[in-house]
């Protein structure tokens, strides 16, 4: 984006809205080079609805099961998100599973956040099946979006060691910290045109990545 224009991001929730509170606030203080133009959720009145209201953000309702199938709910809500003119979509705690046709129309400006280290753990409960693998470290990954689930080009990712009384609960609790400070850098990053998608290749700074950036790697 130029210095004149920011960033045009719609954020997508299904949830609390725990990720979508860290980038407002970010927002909001003039860190992140963002404008947040809609919050979307497929669940009505959910937390996160209320945390964009708080920010005067506009707080979209579009309950999925209003619609006879996902093809149907998809279009309804590529629509509500064209309206918005976005520069980036990002899925924050948004829990449907999108169809090829979705996430090609918003291919290399579609951000998702997974509570695993991508590749491992993809889908539903990341944190039990790493505290069954007897893994030592844990974290989240930010990728985009493709049409495999939980499997599009890794762009960051944050770790955290699993230590020997983790539970499940505990565990999460760690990662997510970590998710508030990986969500907004990588929007920054995109925002800032450092990071984008050429072809099936994340490019940082104009070069193609060979590995997945580290978080810890970098002071903001």
């Amino acid at each position: 984006m130029t210095a004149t224009r920011k960033c045009r991001l719609v954020v997508l929730i299904s949830g609390r809205g725990s990720n979508l509170q860290a980038i407002l606030d970010q927002a909001a203080s003039g860190e992140l080079p963002v404008d947040i133009v809609a919050v979307i959720s497929n669940r009505p009145g959910v937390q996160g609805l209320e945390r964009a209201r708080q920010a005067s953000v506009p707080a979209l309702e579009l309950d999925h099961k209003a619609f006879p199938d996902r093809p149907e709910f998809e279009t309804a809500l590529s629509k509500l998100i064209d309206r918005q003119y976005p520069d980036l979509v990002i899925l924050a705690g948004f829990m449907r599973i999108l169809t090829p046709g979705f996430t090609g129309h918003y291919r290399g400006r579609l951000l998702n956040i997974h509570p695993s280290l991508l590749p491992k753990f993809p889908g539903l409960h990341t944190h039990e099946r790493a505290l069954t693998a007897g893994d030592t470290e844990h974290g989240a990954t930010i990728h985009f979006v493709t049409e495999e689930l939980d499997g599009g080009p890794i762009i960051v990712q944050a770790r955290v060691p699993v230590l020997p009384n983790d539970d499940p609960d505990t565990l999460a609790a760690r990662v997510l910290a970590q998710e508030h400070r990986l969500y907004p850098q990588a929007i920054r990053w995109f925002a800032e045109g450092r990071v984008r998608l050429a072809g099936e290749q994340v490019e940082f700074d104009g070069q193609p990545l060979t590995a997945p950036l580290r978080l810890e790697s970098f002071a903001g």
